[in-house]
Order: structure tokens, then sequence, then C-alpha cells
């Protein structure tokens, strides 16, 4: 295969992108002179999990990484074939917080270490008494899961002091906690934890309680504590446990209160979204031994304890031949070829990639989870004469999903026959769970005859740093932001360095026009595209995906509650798994750079 293509940067804030986080650079030693380079290391150093025919997977890797055909998520990028002690996973989800000064304080400690190898975090704080509980050890009251999340904040940003790359996490609280308003409103205020994207897990009841104006119950478990004389109880089952337990009931307030409070947060600081917890967990592959509470930082890999993934994009714009000509089209079978080959290669950092925790260990390797996604979607319906959003462009995002799934399961099918299903299967309930029944008989006929190698494999991404290298494509399935922008990125000193940019579709069709040529009408931003176009894609792609997918819907500055509310209820119909909203304009909304995007 060609392993010597050269790839050339066409923006210099891609340059930058590499030379400050890809590149490997460290005291005693030349650094890489160009991206092939860091491409080669890549290559040889993931190829080093096969066993038979090393070389030839080693020139098949490296085949897929030229020309931007295949990105891995950052942290492969940076780390592997490196003696950097960090691990090659973008994200985890971090064990149960018991509901102590020691549990708490040994979850911080895990999730600093976790954070100190690269890796992004989800932590679940509802296991957290609310505020004014008792805290019977000290003989004072709880101060609450928000109060601690300020902990950890903290204690994320003297990690960062000394590292280019912030420090990502997730906070998630049940809609039924006690102190959920109280998480609702936590980044109103602007400036306030942002190392933090928040999200709140709704649960069916609560969306049909909505749909009533029911009152709605705010509980938390009694635990071994006494039952207050007056006090009454439910069956809820929490968060970290797998059956029912008592819970106390705190209060009731109306649902729609809840509600619109949660409307308004989002409004003003586009935070906290919304994860269908009972959704994730119901379309789980992995339904029958494991009860997810939380995400990784940008939701799209929901997560069990101690649960991780690795990422990877595909490229589509490297796919387009003859673009913007009366001929465009789509090169399938190169698509199906990259697929398969960076399902492969991500199943290979599994066995390359250092784990922080030993609760990692066990509980990463028991799934083997990967998430293979999609980048230059947006640029790619551009570069094929389609306006994102309109039907032929999600006929045509709808049959290039379908491809990807089927390719990444029949190939980690193939795998399994060679290496072993992931330890955790179990061919009946693996078999029985709805997304392996959405696929087509001689899929499941495989996966029941020879096992699957990953217990999931796709995921979206949002991809903003990688797409960036990628002499900044789209990112992952959002539409185009702008034709030029402003980019601002952190230098290695930790400092914003700002490059004007322009769109890779832009920037082809400039070159093969003339440069003051109009651009074609089917290249839109963001700013002409709808919320329900936008939510109509995404339901597009999350019907493709095991994971889930991450995307921010936009909505113009002068949308209100009700527009926001139309758009939160059709996000829920659609069957999307989460959902996370921009109103332009708004305020506390600092981005979050999650770690090997």
């Amino acid at each position: 295969m060609q392993t010597t293509q050269t790839t050339h940067f066409l923006e210099a804030v891609s340059d930058h992108v590499w030379r400050t986080r890809y590149c490997w650079t460290e005291a005693g030693r030349v650094p890489e002179p160009s991206i092939d380079a860091t491409f080669d290391r890549v290559a040889l150093a993931v190829s080093a999990a096969e066993t038979h025919h090393r070389d030839d997977w080693r020139e098949r890797f490296r085949a897929i990484l030229s020309d931007f055909r295949f990105l891995p998520g950052g942290r492969i990028l940076a780390g592997v074939g490196t003696t950097h002690h960090t691990t090659l996973f973008n994200c985890f989800v971090m064990g149960p917080l018991e509901d102590s000064i020691s549990g708490i304080f040994n979850g911080l400690r895990e999730a600093m270490v976790t954070l100190q190898a690269g890796g992004g975090v989800g932590i679940d704080f509802s296991t957290l008494r609310p505020l004014g509980s008792a805290a019977h050890a000290s003989a004072g009251v709880a101060s609450g899961p928000v109060s601690f999340m300020a902990v950890w904040e903290a204690a994320n940003a003297v990690l960062e002091s000394n590292n280019v790359r912030r420090g990502a996490m997730m906070a998630t609280l049940r809609c039924d906690h006690p102190d959920i308003e109280a998480f609702i409103d936590a980044k109103l205020a602007g400036g306030v934890l942002p190392h933090f994207n928040l999200s709140v897990a709704v649960t069916d009841d609560f969306m049909h309680a909505v749909e009533t104006d029911s009152p709605w119950p705010l509980v938390f478990p009694l635990g071994q504590r006494p039952l207050p004389a007056d006090g009454e109880v439910c069956e809820r089952v929490w968060s970290g446990d797998t059956s029912p337990q008592l819970c106390l009931v705190h209060r009731r307030i109306p649902a729609r209160l809840l509600w619109d409070k949660l409307l308004a947060a989002q409004l003003a600081s586009a935070e906290p979204g919304v994860l269908f917890i009972d959704r994730i967990n119901r379309d789980n592959n992995l339904w029958y031994c494991e009860r997810i509470a939380t995400t990784n930082p940008c939701g799209e890999v929901p997560l069990p304890a101690y649960g991780g993934c690795n990422l990877g994009s595909i490229n589509l714009t490297r796919f387009v031949q003859e673009p913007f000509g009366q001929q465009a089209k789509l090169d399938w079978a190169g698509l199906k070829a990259v697929a398969g080959m960076a399902t492969r290669f991500l199943d290979d950092v599994h066995d390359v990639s250092l784990l922080p925790l030993k609760a990692q260990e066990k509980a990463v390797r028991a799934s083997r989870r990967i998430g293979l996604g999609i980048t230059g979607l947006a640029d790619m319906l551009v570069m094929l004469g389609l306006r994102y959003g309109s039907e032929a462009s999600l006929d045509l995002t709808r049959a290039i999903m379908t491809t990807i799934r089927d390719t990444a399961y029949q190939t980690s099918i193939e795998i399994a026959r060679e290496k072993g299903a992931f330890p955790g299967f179990d061919k009946i309930k693996y078999g029985a769970s709805p997304f392996v029944l959405g696929l087509s008989h001689e899929l499941q006929d495989g996966i029941a005859e020879h096992g699957i190698r990953n217990s999931h494999l796709l995921a979206v991404a949002p991809t903003g740093t990688i797409s960036l290298l990628a002499n900044n494509v789209s990112s992952g399935i959002e539409p185009i932001f702008a034709a030029r922008a402003t980019r601002s990125v952190r230098g290695a000193d930790g400092q914003a360095v700002s490059f004007e940019v322009e769109d890779a579709a832009v920037r082809q069709f400039r070159h093969l026009h003339d440069a003051k040529a109009v651009l074609p009408a089917q290249l839109v931003t963001m700013a002409d595209i709808s919320a329900e176009e936008q939510l109509r894609m995404m339901a597009v792609v999350q019907s493709c995906v095991d994971n889930a997918i991450s995307k921010t819907v936009r909505l113009p500055p002068n949308a209100g509650p009700l527009d926001l509310e139309l758009v939160l209820l059709q996000a829920w119909e659609l069957g999307l798994k989460g959902f996370a909203v921009y109103r332009e304009g708004s305020r506390g909304c600092e981005a979050v750079l999650v770690p090997g995007t």
C-alpha cells in the first residue's frame, strides 16, 4: 500500500494545532519533522497489538491516516508510541460517589488521576445527600452535590495550569434529586464551573409529568436512616444501583415549574443539557449487565461506572469525487474500506493503551467499546450539491451512516472470529438488544455464530480540534459555522492564539473557481438552518449509532421558552438520547475543549 503520501496543511491553524498538540516533542529528542512522521508513529504503535502480519497492518493503518481520511481521537494522535504516561482513551465515567467525606474525596482522587492521564470524565453527583440533610458522622448538615462540584472544579484548575489541554468534565444530576433546582441554576452566573458541562438525567416519568403538569416528587434514598414519623417513601432504582430501594420524598413541586426553570436556564446559559436516561438504558447493547447514569463530557458516549471509550472519525470530505461538479459523487468503496480498517485500528488501541485505574481496566476490557464516527458532514454535502437539512441530504446521510454501521459491525464480527468476543458478551441477551435487533439478519446471524469483538462501535464526537487539524473541515455533524471566521486555540503556553480560518468546502470552491465567484446556493451556514432541520439530521444519525451523538442545536437570539420547549419535546419524540442547546448571544457559554477531539 501507499505509505509515503505527504499530507499538507492548507490553514495556519492546522499547523499550529499539530505542533502544539500532536507533534511528539520532549526534552532531549528531535521533534517530529512533519505530520507524516506523526502518522508513521501512530500506525507503528497501534499495529503492535497485532500478532500476525504486523507490518501489513501498519501499512494499512498508515494508509487510512493519509490525507486526513481517518482522524483518530487526539489522545491517540498525541500519546501512542511516545514515552508520555497518558491514556489513549478520550473519555471515562467515574464510579459511584459514596455519600461520605472519605468516599467523596476518594472519588475526587480517582477523577484527578484520570484527568492527569488525559481522559475526560463524567461524574454523577446524584448519590450525594441534598443540601441541609443530616450528616450524622459530624453532627452537622450536608452541603449538597453542587457544593462538591466546586471542589472538582478547583482541583481540575490546578491540573490545567501545567497542561495545554483543558480537563473536561460532565456533571449529572437526576431530575428527581432534591437539589435539582440548584443544579439547574449552577451556571447562570458567567464564568462559574468552566471545566464542567452539566446535564440533567431526565426520565420518561418526568416527561409524562410535564405533559400532564402533575406534582413531581423530589426524593433521596433512605439508606439506613430511620423513616421520619410523617415521612413518605417511594421506590426508585437510584444511581449506582440496579435494584429498587426505598427513597424518602423530600417535597413535591409542579413538574411544569421544574421544566420551566430548566428551559429558562438553557436559554440564558446554554446549560444544563438533557440526557434522556431511560432511553439510554433501554437502548444500551449491554442492558443486561450495565446501569448507566451519565456520559462522557460531550455526551456522545453513555458509559457505566469506570467505563471508557476511544474515538476516531472518518473525514467524509475525502470521499467526494469531482466536488462541486455536475458528476459529483461519493466513493462508497473507499468509505467502506476506511470504515472497516478504522474499526480494527480502534480495537487495537484497547491493547496498547494505558488505563489510569484498575477499576477502569476491568470495566473497559469487559466491553471493548469503541466510538467510530464522522466529521466534515456539512462540507461533504455542499461539495455534492446538497443543502444541509434537505430531504436529499437526510437520505444520503442515512445511507452513509448505515454503510459505516454495517461495515463496523461486520468487521467486529470478523475480529471476534480471529481474536474472540468481548468478555461480557452473552449471545442471547446481546442479540435481544434493540439496536442489534435492528441490524440485518446476516449481521445478527454472524453475531450469534461468532460473537462480536466490541459491545458498541459507533459514536459521533464534536471533533473540534481534529477537524481544525484536517484543514478546518466542518465539525462532526454540525452545519458549516461560517465561510470565514476567527478561531482561538490555546498555544503551548496555555494562552489563546487567534487565527483567521476558511471553511474547507469554501476553500475548495474558491480553488476550483474564480476567487470572486458567488458561493453556491447549497452553501448554507448555521444561521440559515432551522432547529427542526438540525434535529432531523440528529435523528437520522442517531438511528444508526449505538452510543450517541454530540451536537448543539442552535437557536436564534430571539428564541423564547415556547420555541425551546417545542424543540426539546421534538428531540424526545424523535428518539434522541440527549439534547444541548445554544441560543445565539446567550451568556455563560464558555467552550470546554474535550481532550482528544
